[in-house]
């Protein structure tokens, strides 16, 4: 057995979000430690791994990154099954990507697990100065749906 593939405990977490919030970065960063300026969109589905240790114990987080784009949003669903956790990702300089969480909560509540994590991620923290979508109604609506809250 490789040393990739020994690990106690799998963990598949799903990053869902309208194209252009930054997801496919947020993967990068992750698990590779990278960041692309000119990241392209994704089509359909792509997943990295990073394993990390937490009481002796080692985890491995397997991160889908699905297509934010509506022309491939029927591919996502099937990755849904599975997961135990759900990064829902908006731009904070784009309040269009905001006001989408709602329907990708819905998707999401609609295909996965009753059980999964979800946290609301407002993502690219470095267009600070352009922000459109205000910290303080988006932590509301992540209290008022029970889920995280984390701007990145």
């Amino acid at each position: 057995m490789s040393r990739d593939d020994e690990y106690d405990y799998l963990f598949k977490v799903v990053l869902i979000g309208d194209s252009g919030v930054g997801k496919t970065n947020l993967l990068g960063r992750f698990t590779r430690n990278e960041f692309n300026l000119e990241s392209k969109s994704t089509i359909g589905v792509e997943f990295a791994t990073r394993s990390i240790q937490v009481d002796n114990k080692t985890i491995k987080a397997q991160i889908w990154d699905t297509a934010g784009q509506e022309r491939y949003r029927a591919i996502t669903s099937a990755y849904y099954r599975g997961a135990v956790g759900a990064l829902l990702v908006y731009d904070i300089s784009k309040h269009s990507t905001y006001e989408s969480v709602s329907r990708w909560l819905k998707e999401l509540r609609d295909h996965a697990d009753s059980n999964i994590v979800i946290m609301l991620v407002g993502n690219k923290s470095d267009l600070r100065h352009l922000r459109a979508v205000p910290t303080d109604e988006a932590k509301q609506f992540a209290g008022k749906s029970i889920f995280f809250f984390y701007i990145f």
